[in-house]
């Protein structure tokens, strides 16, 4: 058994008992299907894994290959492709999974696109204020008819309130959520189906009244430090493992750098330190407390997506050994 201190840097380190406390803590608020969790924060079938073992069956995914790849697993009995895509390649190989693979709709292109490569399922996007994609919720009816028309099943909509995420305050994300998914019911009402999914983890449960029968929350099992700053019941379980490789008088400098953490969302913390800035292959920081060459520090990336994207690997620790290590398979497109 391997132990922490013997792994090469930098890399990535999941708590496991700390990850089961954060599975544990969304599926007391939202129990089984309540909860499709986005593979796209993680982007590991072991982990997805573990989101079934404890009563979510239905998955969402970002990319044609995290729906691919979470198949050929066998994990999952409901995959839903939250994101418009006209890449014939990538839409027939969804539909020659041997099973039912929703897809998302925002336009007659993507209609189209997604009904020649053989596709039945969909629910229609719905731009509900984060200016990315999403048919206006007045045209949302219309895109639905089309849809059935052409022998889709329309399963209902979904909108994503990325933008009201990170709203300070909970009663003014409350209200802002409240705003947004106004406009998702209202599509909901000309389109129909079963399914309305909205929501995150920065939202996950603000949903009780908005009508949505699902949500689409990822960070929650790993999280962030823009997440971290919410409040919300769920702890670090995700660190980035750095080796110290110089000491001067007022700082020193790790192995972890831009090419192992997603940087979008600001520079990372790091546990014992105050993190200057990063370049390339290092993280300049003044530790708290003497450190020296050699020395393990642990990073807190600023945004858990894309850095989990970054790597192969994570080693699954508990107290300190290392239990087992989980390949970051469902990376790229």
């Amino acid at each position: 058994m391997l132990n922490v201190d013997e792994l090469a840097t930098p890399c990535l380190l999941i708590d496991a008992d700390v990850l089961d406390r954060n599975v544990a803590a969304m599926g007391s608020v939202l129990p089984g299907a309540r909860l499709r969790p986005h593979v796209k924060a993680h982007k590991c079938t072991a982990l997805a894994a573990a989101q079934y073992a404890a009563g979510h069956t239905t998955f969402t995914c970002a990319t044609p290959r995290e729906v691919v790849g979470m198949s050929r697993a066998g994990i999952g009995d409901d995959l839903l492709l939250a994101n418009v895509t006209v890449d014939p390649v990538r839409l027939k190989a969804m539909a020659a999974l041997g099973l039912p693979v929703t897809v998302a709709i925002d336009s007659d292109a993507t209609l189209d696109a997604a009904v020649a490569a053989g596709l039945r399922r969909c629910l229609v996007d719905v731009n509900v204020g984060l200016p990315r994609c999403g048919v206006a919720p007045d045209a949302a009816g219309a895109l639905a008819d089309r849809a059935r028309a052409l022998g889709m099943e329309v399963r209902g909509v979904m909108g994503y309130e990325g933008h009201l995420m990170m709203v300070n305050g909970r009663a003014e994300r409350q209200a802002a959520v409240e705003r947004s998914m106004a406009l998702l019911r209202q599509a909901h009402a000309d389109v129909g189906g079963e399914i309305v999914s909205a929501g995150g983890t920065g939202t996950y449960d603000m949903h009780a009244d908005t009508g949505v029968t699902e949500v689409q929350a990822g960070s929650y099992a790993l999280m962030d430090t823009q997440y971290g700053t919410l409040g919300l019941p769920f702890e670090q379980a995700l660190h980035v493992l750095g080796t110290v490789i110089s000491v001067c008088a007022d700082w020193a400098v790790a192995d972890v750098g831009l090419k192992a953490l997603g940087m979008d969302h600001g520079n990372p913390s790091i546990v014992g330190g105050e993190v200057w800035f990063c370049s390339d292959e290092h993280v300049t920081f003044s530790p708290t407390a003497p450190v020296a060459v050699g020395d393990r520090v642990r990073i807190v990336p600023a945004h858990i997506d894309p850095t989990m994207s970054m790597h192969e690997a994570a080693w699954i620790t508990s107290s300190g050994e290392v239990i087992d290590r989980w390949p970051i398979d469902l990376r790229g497109w």
